[in-house]
């Protein structure tokens, strides 16, 4: 209820706005009736004060004060019975309250203050009843039509017309998931301020407003509603328009609408949860070769829009080690937060992408990328990726690397582009980098080395490095040392630097390497045959990591 409406009621028959007109659209939460002259300490904003101002009758400058004390609270307004105490509102009062736009009202002397405020009260309660009242029915209506399966587009026609503006929902990666109003330069826009990581919501607030430019050039004011799920981030329910010249009615039906909407929105992730699910399993049997056949395996890839005769490029990301170890649970919950997130940042790859998660590593498939620009320093994915580590250093504080596979020319060919990924990141991780996009190199030597049995590759790898890999020494540490050390073509300050230790740190590790293996690693023949043995030891850890992953029913 404002002042214009307060004034329709019985009890201020006779009453008139002798100031403050500039604030007749005020709302009014309370009314209080004055009793004592500190009641300016008792009152809070959108209260209406009544009064006979006998306390003002000696000295009027304290009406004043009162005014202006009520104006800093943001008061509804004063009604004050005038001719008993006073014979007129003084003229300071009056200019005071027009400068404030504090209404001030003169109220009849035959109606009491009891009358007054009972019947405001009463006024007040009877349009909350109502305006609950409406909004219970409202929800009921709109868990109706979600329910009967009529979707959110039209819930947001529906909400659209009984608040009389345009209206648009944005799931909580800002994507628009319906519309009454086509204006891609907001969502856009509002699609940018998600991205830096602006939040629109501030604690304890209900809506939050701002203003955009619009593709014509006008400045459009959106009020944005919050929409709570289950997720860390919050959808948005964005009115085209300034709310608060709506009436709390209104307010309270966006509400139920942004409580029935969230439902709706929940469950929809619960289903792509599933279909995640459903995914990552597949992909997890095709790298196996789980399935009977090859045309079965195709004939499932296109339930996921995973076309044979298309180029794929495969991209595996695993988050770099931190020196702070964190619990299993905790780095768990870390890790899919972060894929979350890169697969809401996927969307500024040039080319369609496919996001697969298995234990620590994120499969990223991009489509159709042509060797030619693959094989540029600085192709659009690389560009990409750079820029999806940049973002989750900025939002996580944690780095990430990526391995890059060379273009296959059919989904069938996946499975070799998965272990040049794989290759490709496990030897960035092997040099000591961090944040690093590593693309495959073939090697002719790891197709040889395939050839031969397991057996006699553990034999050799055995031979060579046993004596580094032995329990009574257990120090993986002179392992990496050597691994970087032969990675930097035997450079001791650059192996230092990589490994964040002291230049004789790095001498005195490797004196104790040439003393356990009792050769001179610096003698070609015996770097060969490490680096050999090094390579071999990482091409079996990678198919034991392949064979120990759980297997899924088919």
């Amino acid at each position: 209820m404002n002042i214009s409406q307060l004034l329709t009621l019985p009890a201020f028959s006779g009453a008139r706005l002798v100031a403050g007109k500039a604030g007749a659209e005020r709302s009014i939460e309370h009314v209080n009736m004055m009793d004592a002259p500190d009641i300016a300490g008792y009152l809070k904003g959108n209260d209406l004060l009544v009064t006979t101002a006998y306390h003002f009758k000696d000295d009027a400058s304290q009406l004043v004060e009162l005014i202006e004390t009520m104006a800093e609270k943001r008061c509804a307004g004063l009604g004050i019975k005038a001719k008993r105490f006073l014979g007129k509102i003084p003229e300071e009062a009056v200019a005071i309250a027009n400068a404030h736009g504090l209404p001030v009202i003169e109220l009849s002397e035959e109606i009491g203050l009891g009358t007054i405020v009972n019947q405001t009260l009463s006024a007040i309660l009877d349009l909350r009843t109502n305006e609950l009242k409406a909004a219970i029915e409202a929800h009921q209506t709109f868990s109706d039509h979600i329910v009967s399966g009529k979707g959110v587009g039209e819930l947001l026609e529906n909400v659209a017309k009984i608040v009389g503006c345009s209206i648009m929902l944005l799931d909580e990666r800002c994507q628009l998931v319906g519309t009454t109003h086509a204006s891609r330069t907001i969502v856009s826009g509002l699609q940018y301020l998600n991205r830096m990581g602006y939040q629109l919501f501030l604690p304890q607030t209900a809506y939050t407003h701002l203003s955009m430019i619009s593709e014509k050039g006008q400045v459009e004011v959106l009020t944005v509603f919050p929409v709570r799920t289950n997720r860390p981030k919050q959808a948005m329910l964005v009115m085209f328009g300034h709310i608060p010249a709506l009436e709390n009615g209104h307010l309270l039906t966006i509400e139920q609408a942004a409580n029935v909407v969230a439902f709706e929105l929940m469950k929809n992730n619960a289903l792509q949860q599933y279909t995640r699910r459903a995914k990552n399993d597949f992909f997890l049997n095709f790298i196996k070769k789980a399935y009977s056949s090859k045309k079965e395996t195709l004939n499932r890839a296109l339930e996921f829009d995973l076309h044979n005769d298309q180029k794929y490029k495969c991209i595996a990301g695993r988050l770099d080690t931190e020196e702070k170890q964190l619990g299993f649970k905790q780095r768990q919950i870390e890790i899919e937060k972060v894929f979350d997130f890169i697969e809401e940042e996927l969307t500024i790859f040039p080319f369609v992408s496919h996001l697969f998660i298995m234990n620590d590593i994120c499969l990223i498939l991009v489509e159709g990328e042509s060797e030619e620009l693959a094989s540029e320093e600085y192709s659009p994915t690389l560009i990409a990726l750079e820029i999806i580590q940049e973002r989750v250093s900025a939002h996580f504080d944690r780095t990430i690397s990526f391995g890059v596979s060379n273009v296959c020319h059919e989904f069938w060919d996946v499975i070799e582009a998965h272990g040049e990924a794989i290759n490709a990141l496990n030897s960035g991780h092997l040099s000591g980098n961090k944040q690093f996009v590593q693309t495959y190199q073939a090697k002719d030597i790891s197709k040889l080395l395939r050839m031969i049995p397991n057996e006699d590759l553990t034999e050799f790898c055995a031979y060579m490095l046993q004596k580094l890999s032995d329990a009574q020494v257990n120090d993986l540490s002179l392992l990496q040392t050597l691994a970087v050390y032969l990675e930097t073509n035997c450079q001791i300050s650059e192996t230092a630097k990589r490994l964040y230790v002291h230049r004789n740190t790095i001498i005195y590790r490797l004196e104790k390497i040439e003393e356990l293996l009792g050769k001179d690693i610096k003698d070609p023949e015996t770097t060969l045959h490490l680096r050999l043995a090094l390579r071999i030891q990482q091409m079996l850890s990678e198919q034991s990591d392949l064979l120990e992953q759980p297997s899924v029913e088919r």
